[in-house]
């Protein structure tokens, strides 16, 4: 089978980082074949099959992007990277990290099925997750390292088991390197703010052929400027002002939790008068202070003014590999990566919902008092203020995590027969550090209800001493840490097993186990609860197991046509959790100890094991040197992630936007008169289910490839069906519905005031099924222009089918296809690219044109900007998104080259919207648009 030495040393290099074909060559050779040419060629495994042969696949559609693509694609990171991939929707952006709760993690998603779905490998094996399932953190990836990408846009769970639903993407790295590269890059956006730089550098020495071993080291060091919001206009405001129907519209967007502060004020029972609110400072000077606007008799606050948009992060990655040569037909090799990555996110000053103040004080006689009528001033009960605190600066946070993951294996040959086996460990470290503008419980209530700082004063009335009283007043410190990691063995061998008439029938097997935990540390500040009117967090210690054992055969039926089968046998481990809080058993109560802290109990059982088998069918048929045919059906699993499982109930912030009271007059509720009387966020818990089941799928997709010249074409047609899918209940539906789910609300303390509060539960449900389909193309061209070269190509996706079934609900279908859903996120109907790079002699020009269709915007209730007191629902419509980049590069010789780009050419402004879901936005969704504008860098290489 194998004909040399050098040959058999790159079929085990291609076997150990996983080096696949791309999907879209028409080019066929038969089984039988003993030409020179197939001599020559390597033995390669694709992303989606075990088996290492030397055909050319495509009976699954893989796209690859080289790294030439890469540089040319203008990216700077991998998050950026793949955001240019027409099949990815419903990732993470680093924009959601401002108080969306992607908490600094940047995640990869195909289909809009998240990103739990699909499968993110590093030279073909599975990386630390950033949670309790599979969802790998893209920033642990260093792009300068980066060989080339596939994307496998099929699922794939019969050969990699679960996660795979979706597809797979699989980050090759460079190898068998034996010289030395310097890259530096600035980026620099045409209005303030934004800048960001990166430097990488890579080298090696050893030759696997001359010398049987080598060495890689890679280092990279990626810096982003913070982008506020003051440097933005479409960002700047949450107020904002917009055309509908030919009238205009004043979109307000503020919190009750004011600078000045809001004043509300309670009456004895004696009395009968109602309670009263307004603001003290709107009173004495006839309007709201400008941080703020009128919304009944208080005032709101316009928090996003005070927001960064996008944060600033610095990113460094290491990155070595050892491959040595242990005969002819033995290899091994070891390569390990380290990861650190540090985010830094500022949000409005913090909120300190209701805060008694003595009715004897100062500030309550000399700010509330005035306002109220002498019946009222003498029955004051209670009052109580909201105030937001600006002296003690952003909310901010730092998201630091450490990843290292290190893979050691030994792969080759033993007569035809391929192996490879390895040993893989990877750990994530994600602390979370509030930098300051959290206030302390203690200090900050000392602070306001002694009159040392007027909480009912203009923000420029407080000096220099009152405005250090309330920063000396914020916490600062680490406060939990997430901790992941993952142990696992795995091996394949692949074979050819029997000649057919028509060529060799293939066979490869395989076995994985891995061994998972996820765990969260509370910093002894967490623990005792010293921010403002916070619970303390629950700690847990979750772990469980999996293994796996797969075969996959491909048999050439008839000339030029093969069928590709799969099978797989999967079993769950159930969660263990080394931190289950302990309920007495006679009254159901949370028992604690002698020093108030939660009691835990160590190896509990949360789950039982679950197992399952998926398979897949695949063929690819060439019935000429142009045509390629192929197609396949298969079936997958997800199980769900160990918090889905076994999250204790804990406190997770407040709803993404303010409600009404979901309850009427006539309500037989028990928790009703929990309302507030405002429209205002209420708490929100989340929680696991224990009773959860593995979701299941199958994947359907069949498609062509013409390639007669110069040109080819590609088109395939996908769909994934989903049935006991996992997924939580939206805000929405709990407060517009609460007949159906009532048994959603619960109650909370309000630490301020010490009464009860509404609040709502957020727990994981099998909610039955979800439909995806749609179509993937892809035009690609080359052809001579003038003493130059045009390469072109127009890759997109169409989706027909986006729908899931309503949680509690028979019949009923939720989309968000073209339109903002009741998930309150948008599934693109289209996504396109275009990009075109022309090449004479040693200059290149590049040009990429990305598109996503328009949608209809999330229906709102919004008022006259001349009358506010006339409301009308309004819908805009968003119109198209489209992004041209340039990028101009010469290379003065092999070993130096340069280039100058920009990106957003046309400097296009995020669209109008008026969904507030993403993060603490307004006016614009950082899911799916750029705030940087028009961006120009600068960039270079030096080799030796």
């Amino acid at each position: 089978m194998f004909t040399n030495s050098k040959l058999t040393k790159s079929i085990r290099l291609a076997i150990a980082v996983g080096v696949t074909s791309t999907a879209f060559s028409s080019s066929s050779f038969a089984q039988d074949e003993s030409s020179a040419a197939v001599d020559e060629m390597e033995t390669i495994s694709i992303t989606g099959s075990a088996i290492t042969r030397t055909a050319l696949e495509g009976a699954l559609p893989v796209t690859v992007v080289s790294k030439e693509q890469i540089v040319r694609s203008g990216v700077t990171s991998v998050p950026d990277l793949m955001a240019t991939i027409p099949s990815m929707q419903g990732y993470q952006t680093a924009g959601q990290s401002v108080g969306g709760g992607a908490g600094g993690v940047q995640t990869a998603s195909l289909r809009d099925l998240g990103g739990s779905y699909t499968l993110v490998l590093l030279n073909g094996r599975r990386m630390p997750s950033s949670d309790s399932g599979a969802t790998v953190d893209l920033n642990a990836i260093p792009l300068s390292a980066i060989e080339r990408v596939e994307v496998l846009t099929d699922g794939a769970s019969a050969l990699y088991g679960s996660d795979a639903i979706a597809g797979v993407i699989n980050f090759i790295l460079k190898k068998d390197l034996n010289e030395t590269t310097i890259t530096g890059r600035f980026d620099r956006p045409q209005e303030k703010g934004g800048a960001s730089s990166n430097f990488s550098v890579s080298t090696g020495f050893g030759s696997l052929d001359d010398d049987g071993f080598n060495i890689l080291l890679a280092y990279s060091h990626d810096s982003q400027q913070q982008l506020k919001s003051s440097q933005r206009d479409f960002a700047s405001t949450g107020f904002l002002e917009f055309d509908y129907n030919g009238q205009t519209y004043l979109s307000v967007a503020g919190s009750a939790n004011a600078i000045p502060a809001n004043a509300y004020v309670s009456f004895t029972d004696e009395s009968g008068l109602s309670n009263v609110s307004f603001n003290p400072y709107q009173e004495s000077t006839g309007s709201c202070h400008d941080t703020s606007y009128a919304s009944g008799t208080t005032c709101v606050f316009d928090y996003t003014s005070t927001l960064e948009i996008e944060p600033e992060y610095t990113r460094d990655n290491f990155f070595t590999q050892a491959l040595l040569e242990i005969n002819d037909d033995t290899q091994a090799y070891i390569s390990a990566s380290y990861s650190q990555f540090a985010m830094i996110s500022r949000i409005a000053p913090y909120p300190t919902g209701s805060f008694i103040l003595p009715t004897d004080s100062d500030v309550v006689q000399n700010n509330v008092i005035p306002y109220l009528t002498d019946e009222q001033a003498a029955a004051v009960d209670t009052v109580t203020a909201r105030w937001r605190t600006l002296p003690g600066g952003n909310r901010t946070q730092e998201f630091s995590t450490d990843t290292f993951h290190v893979v050691a294996g030994i792969e080759g040959l033993i007569g035809d027969i391929s192996y490879d086996f390895a040993v893989t460990n990877g750990t994530s470290s994600r602390e979370i550090t509030r930098v300051t503008g959290y206030p302390l419980q203690d200090e900050f209530l000392e602070l306001v209800t002694s009159g040392d700082v007027n909480v009912f004063a203009s923000p420029d009335e407080l000096s220099d001493e009152q405005v250090a009283l309330v920063q000396d007043a914020m916490f600062s410190g680490l406060w939990n840490t997430f901790d992941t990691s993952t142990f696992a063995i795995e091996g394949k061998a692949s074979m050819p097993l029997f000649e057919l008439a028509d060529g060799d029938a293939f066979a490869a097997f395989g076995f994985d186990y891995r061994d998972v935990t996820y765990s969260n540390e509370l910093s002894q500040a967490n623990k005792d609860a010293v921010i403002l009117f916070s619970a303390p967090g629950n700690q847990f210690d979750l772990s469980r197991s999996t293994y796996g054992i797969f075969g996959e055969f491909v048999f050439p039926l008839f000339e030029n046509f093969e069928l590709t089968t799969a099978l797989r046998y999967d079993t769950i481990g159930g969660v263990t959790n080394d931190r289950t809080l302990v309920f007495d058993d006679t009254t159901d109560e949370q028992v604690f100890d002698a020093d108030g802290y939660p009691v835990y109990q160590s190896g509990v059982s949360v789950n039982d094991d679950e197992s399952d088998i998926t398979y897949k069918l695949s063929f690819a048929y060439r019935p000429s040197d142009e045509w390629l045919l192929r197609g396949s059906y298969g079936t997958g699993f997800k199980a769900p992630t160990m918090r889905e499982i076994a999250d204790p109930r804990l406190e997770s912030g407040v709803t993404s936007v303010a409600y009404a009271c979901p309850f009427d007059a006539n309500s037989t509720h028990p928790l009703a008169d929990l309302c507030y009387t405002d429209i205002l966020q209420y708490d929100v818990y989340q929680e696991g289910y224990a009773g959860l089941k593995p979701e299941k799928s199958t994947q359907l997709s069949f498609g062509f490839v013409y390639e007669p010249g110069n040109w080819s074409v590609g088109m395939d047609y996908w769909s994934i069906t989903l049935e006991d899918q996992v997924a939580t209940v939206t805000q929405d539906q709990i407060f517009n519905d609460p007949i159906t789910y009532a048994d959603l609300f619960t109650s909370k303390v309000d630490l301020g005031t010490g009464e009860d509060v509404l609040a709502i539960i957020q727990a994981p449900v099998n909610i039955g099924e979800s439909r995806n389909s749609g179509i993937d193309w892809s035009v690609k061209a080359s052809n001579e222009i003038g003493s130059g070269t045009l390469n072109t190509s127009f890759e997109g996706t169409l989706v027909l089918v986006s729908e899931s079934l309503r949680v509690g609900e028979v019949g009923i279908w939720d989309d968000s296809l073209g339109k903002v859903g009741d998930d309150q996120a948008v599934t693109f109907r289209y996504i396109w690219n275009f990009r075109n790079t022309y090449s004479i002699g040693d200059f290149d020009l590049t040009a990429n044109v990305r598109f996503r269709s328009g949608y209809d915007d999330v229906e709102s209730n919004e008022c006259l900007a001349s009358d506010q007191s006339i409301c009308n629902d309004v819908q805009l419509t968003i119109d198209p998104y489209i992004l041209v980049d340039t990028l101009a590069a010469y290379h003065f010789s092999d070993k130096v080259n340069v280039s100058f780009g920009i990106k957003n050419l046309l400097d296009v402004d995020p669209p109008l919207t008026l969904n507030t879901a993403a993060g603490h936005q307004i006016g614009y969704d950082p899911r799916y648009s750029s705030a940087y504008g028009r961006t120009f860098y600068v960039s270079g290489s030096y080799t030796f």
